[in-house]
């Protein structure tokens, strides 16, 4: 009987770790090749480990709700095979000397740290006797940097229930040297507010009042949206433009539109569209941050925010838009809208954006001031278009018309993009979507 070991796999190019959402299989239950074995969560998408062998599941190494780091060993399947105990991997094959602890977990855990490492890993983030969590990314943070148990349990978790998160761990770290010395484990549990208050919320003894319990991509969002505002001094320009060309355009050509090509088409892609175009006016904006080195971009990969039905939101991105013709951004936006609503987006699907669009438009907003998507330097909101009374300068004179007009709204990181680049970038939008030719042909 041979085993293989069960991987987590990496899922995007910045991901680090997953979270263990079910077990579709349990131990003793037997797969096939490219059967889901279990569901995981990385960012804001949820995807399906498939078994990489047909054989039964021997061990399971980590729980739900788990935070794993990528490339740990998650779970352990017995394939028909030769009986040799010699393993194909080296810690499979450290597994039975670790069989005698009394928590496998933790001897996975450590199993691939430096030859110094486990011997003091294996004391200092032995959690059995704790009734708190504790993720494998923390246990191996705190094994580094030799932090007991008893000392980790006093500090302040700021994830579910109480979890110490490894922006928790990180920043304790940071301000080891200088903060006052720890209490004891007993006198954390009292004094500290993330282990004493309950994770049930109590429903209010005057009844007027609800408590809900963020759901995972609720926390992910909320996190995303402080570190990016704690990252970027935001800056937002607003320009009014008339999109009347635009507008007049679409209602004309739509059914024709659909009725050739399947489609239906919205703004989305024209917005896109202008967007792409002015990213090759200025390039600079096509940025990311990487300490004091400017890192410029050479795809245009346009992330368009979508909402989901369950009111959280979610950026899947056109790659290489520029590449595109209009018809390719329908095709694209309305597949990746589709899909997003559905939660059957790729991870790849919502990684790599350069530039993010989100259309505040959409509810009845004319304006707004959206955050950057970080690592990204610019965010462009869209308001909605209204059809208000504007001065036309004609052959005759100026005349007051009724024309569809609309804001746009352009956030940027002031860090590397100064009000000149970010207003010019923004008229640059706005002319394009103000010339766009009415006789365009389909």
């Amino acid at each position: 009987m041979a085993q293989v070991e069960l991987i987590m796999p990496k899922m995007g190019e910045s991901i680090i770790e997953a979270t263990i959402l079910k077990w579709v299989k349990q131990v003793g239950d037997t797969v096939d090749v490219d059967e889901t074995i279990l569901e995981i969560a990385t960012d804001k998408v949820d995807s399906e480990v498939p078994s990489p062998v047909a054989g039964t599941i021997a061990e399971i190494l980590f729980q739900e709700d788990d935070v794993v780091e990528v490339g740990k060993v998650i779970a352990i399947i017995a394939t028909e095979g030769s009986d040799s105990t010699s393993a194909s991997s080296p810690s499979t094959e450290k597994a039975p000397a670790k069989e005698a602890k009394p928590a496998p977990s933790t001897a996975v855990s450590t199993s691939d740290q430096k030859p110094a490492v486990p011997a003091v890993a294996a004391t200092s983030v032995n959690t059995s006797g704790s009734d708190r969590f504790y993720s494998p990314l923390v246990k191996n943070i705190a094994a580094k940097e030799n932090i007991s148990l008893s000392e980790l349990e006093t500090i302040p978790g700021s994830g579910d229930q109480g979890r110490v998160t490894k922006k928790d761990i990180l920043s304790y770290i940071s301000t080891r040297g200088t903060s006052q010395p720890m209490t004891s484990p007993a006198q954390a549990k009292i004094s500290s507010p993330s282990v004493t208050e309950a994770p049930k919320v109590a429903t209010s003894v005057s009844g007027d009042v609800e408590v809900i319990e963020m759901d995972r991509m609720r926390r992910m969002i909320a996190d995303h949206m402080v570190m990016s505002k704690s990252t970027s001094p935001h800056v937002t320009s607003f320009v009014e433009i008339d999109v009347t060309n635009v507008v007049n355009w679409r209602n004309s050509i739509k059914a024709d539109f659909q009725a050739k090509f399947g489609e239906k088409i919205t703004f989305t892609p024209i917005f896109v569209e202008a967007v792409a175009k002015a990213i090759h006016d200025f390039p600079l904006i096509n940025v990311s941050v990487d300490g004091t080195s400017i890192v410029r971009k050479k795809n245009v990969n346009v992330g368009m925010a979508a909402a989901l039905p369950s009111g959280n939101l979610i950026v899947p991105v056109i790659k290489n838009a520029d590449h595109l013709s209009l018809l390719g951004l329908t095709k694209a936006v309305n597949d990746l809208a589709t899909r997003a609503r559905a939660n059957k987006l790729k991870p790849e699907e919502i990684q790599g954006g350069t530039f993010t669009l989100t259309n505040v438009g959409t509810f009845g907003n004319v304006m707004g001031t959206p955050i950057i998507n970080q690592p990204q330097v610019a965010i462009l909101a869209v308001g909605a278009i209204r059809k208000k009374p504007a001065v036309v300068e004609t052959e005759y004179g100026d005349m007051i018309v009724p024309r569809h007009m609309m804001f746009l709204s352009l956030s940027y990181d002031h860090r590397v993009v100064d009000g000149a680049l970010g207003g010019s970038f923004l008229r640059k939008i706005g002319d394009y979507l103000e010339q766009f030719d009415g006789k365009r042909k389909i």
